[in-house]
């Protein structure tokens, strides 16, 4: 039976939590037993932790995680990093604003076989114009430093096959910020099969960003000599062996 693990940092989400929970929870459910749902609390100021520890006694496939806050990115790193510790063959990633829909997974599901990264495309945005500038100048800029171009780079929305991931994970620094944006750009660079399909994408469905506009600026600071480091791993690495080599794209 196929081992889907869902994953999701959170961060201050006690408005949102028990609701994002429940409905992901299902999903998994829905995927066979032996699929979890991993939240990892990334250090939060609030009782998120408290309440994914009550919902735990209620929904059998969530997996509770906490650890010293860190930032998006490596709660990230550390949930994909534990996916693949514990045997998934699938991993699924999104956050735990609410913004996305679990609704439109079965499409993603349904591909799973022809594609090694499926990744979802922020084609109507509802969480603001300043957002949306900063994903198209995210784009411009992984192109400059990487030549490929990736529709939607940073989506919180993407599902992959855990040979590829474990893989395409190595070039990443520990605990770096835009690890989902490095993983989109590693993925194409490395020839992976890779589809992009439309999704929903809403306005934050309770509490408040912890990432601010004059936050993302700082990090832009430093993102572009970053960028052309990791490319340089990248590109010496292209050669490592793949461990799912037959898969083809569209199942062709």
């Amino acid at each position: 039976m196929e081992k889907l693990y869902i994953v999701m940092p959170a961060y201050n989400e006690r408005d949102n939590i028990d609701r994002v929970a429940r409905e992901w929870h299902e999903v998994a459910a829905n995927t066979g037993e032996a699929s979890r749902l991993v939240i990892v609390d990334d250090g939060s100021k609030d009782d998120t932790y408290a309440k994914l520890l009550e919902l735990q006694a209620e929904l059998p496939q969530l997996v509770p995680l906490t650890k010293p806050n860190g930032g998006h990115g490596a709660a990230l790193l550390f949930a994909y990093r534990y996916a693949l510790e514990h045997g998934a063959d699938y991993v699924f990633q999104t956050d735990s604003d609410g913004q996305t829909l679990p609704s439109e997974f079965a499409q993603f599901w349904e591909h799973r076989k022809n594609y090694d990264c499926l990744i979802g495309h922020r084609r109507k945005r509802q969480d603001g114009l300043s957002r949306i500038f900063v994903t198209k100048v995210l784009k411009l800029v992984l192109f400059l430093c990487f030549r490929v171009w990736v529709d939607d780079a940073n989506t919180p929305y993407r599902l992959m096959s855990a040979d590829s991931l474990k893989r395409c994970l190595t070039p990443i620094p520990d605990n770096y910020f835009l690890a989902n944006a490095v993983l989109s750009v590693t993925y194409k660079k490395w020839n992976y099969p890779v589809k992009f399909i439309p999704i929903t994408f809403r306005p934050r469905q309770g509490g408040r960003n912890s990432i601010n506009l004059k936050r993302i600026f700082s990090i832009g600071k430093n993102a572009i000599r970053d960028f052309i480091m990791i490319n340089g791993i990248i590109e010496q690495n292209k050669t490592l062996p793949r461990e799912n080599a037959h898969r083809k794209q569209g199942g062709k």
